[in-house]
């Protein structure tokens, strides 16, 4: 039995991009008459019948955009939607958001997309952090659902993403403390499953090597997500003798970072006068914290408005015309010059290191 064909196999054969294919299935007029021919030729020699479901969707009549995105309690989500609202706020399009808690194993998450789609409700969807759903979304662009991810995986091949280098943060957080004159720097590190807190470590140890220092087994040590993963790992840290603790501790996200400050806190720990701490993520409470924890910044707003600028390029070229597009010129240009040769837009936005409170000099941070 012959394959079915989809959007993608038709933009191949017809040597242009999906982004064209799809505006052709649509009758977009954006697109000029030589390459309209080409793709209307493959569609009748190949009998193809788009799928119905994603045509509808991809037309963009429907003004709305839909949000998959983790609970509503994930730290960096409301900075995320506060950046999707904001550029869409004065476009035609508003947000239908669905969230999903995939610590419920007891719930069938690639079932829950397929019958949200299913509804005809969304013209795009925007996947936010969502990477145990990957293969049903890369199903669905495929067959010509507009998508655009802001993710920290690995890159999704050909769908448009929004994310950071994760490796180069890393590395650049771990120069600074090397700067302040901290030579044992620890590191809590997030799940090895994950391609970030890989990526994370990988920037650690290359920071370190980069200035002659091998990492040590022993201050390495393994986290998960929350305050309290933070927490264990501190307390097998400062169990040791004195003489063995680090000078400064580097975490692998802000949430871990919370709970190394509290138990140091608790134990008459000094922050920074005995040990410096340096999170990842740089969450709306990391400024807050006792004291104030330096972090590495993740422009999670601008994520959330870059990622959005793509997803309605893809829904609607025509956009482009549009006030709101005059503010994100240079951004939209190189969204479709690079959609014309088929290379989706893969945007790694630069982190920054955040400087407060928890973080000092190797030499006012040893005790003797």
């Amino acid at each position: 039995m012959q394959k079915k064909l989809t959007i993608q196999d038709i933009a191949r054969l017809a040597g242009v991009s999906k982004a064209t294919a799809s505006r052709v299935l649509n009758g977009n007029p954006s697109v000029n008459g030589e390459l309209r021919a080409r793709v209307m030729r493959v569609v009748e020699e190949h009998d193809f019948v788009p799928n119905a479901t994603a045509v509808s969707l991809a037309g963009g009549n429907t003004h709305l955009i839909g949000v998959l995105a983790p609970p509503l309690v994930w730290p960096a989500l409301p900075e995320i939607i506060r950046g999707v609202a904001e550029y869409i706020e004065d476009s035609a399009y508003e947000i239908v958001l669905y969230s999903i808690n995939f610590a419920n194993a007891e719930c069938n998450h690639s079932e829950v997309v397929k019958r949200i789609l299913n509804l005809h409700l969304v013209s795009g969807l925007l996947a936010i952090f969502t990477d145990e759903l990957l293969p049903q979304i890369t199903r669905l662009a495929q067959d010509g659902l507009p998508i655009v991810l802001i993710d920290d995986q690995e890159e999704p091949g050909h769908i448009p993403w929004v994310g950071i280098d994760n490796r180069e943060s890393a590395r650049t957080a771990i120069r600074y403390l090397l700067e302040l004159g901290h030579k044992r720097i620890a590191h809590i590190r997030g799940p090895q499953y994950y391609y970030w807190a890989n990526e994370r470590y990988r920037g650690y140890c290359q920071a370190l090597q980069e200035a002659g220092i091998a990492p040590e087994p022993e201050l390495l040590l393994q986290g998960g997500f929350e305050p309290l993963h933070g927490r264990q790992c501190a307390e097998q840290l400062f169990a040791r003798e004195r003489a063995s603790w680090p000078s400064a501790i580097f975490v692998a996200n802000d949430q871990m970072a919370y709970g190394v400050l509290e138990y140091v806190e608790q134990q008459g720990i000094r922050v920074p006068e005995d040990v410096t701490i340096v999170g990842f993520d740089d969450n709306l409470l990391s400024a807050y914290t006792r004291p104030p924890l330096t972090t590495v910044h993740q422009p999670f707003s601008e994520m959330g408005r870059r990622a959005t600028e793509l997803l309605l390029n893809m829904i609607d070229p025509q956009y482009l015309a549009g006030p709101k597009a005059s503010q994100q010129v240079q951004a939209s240009t190189e969204f479709l010059q690079l959609s014309e040769r088929d290379q989706p837009v893969h945007l790694q936005l630069p982190t920054s290191m955040v400087i407060r409170a928890s973080s000092t000099q190797a030499s006012l941070s040893v005790k003797t």
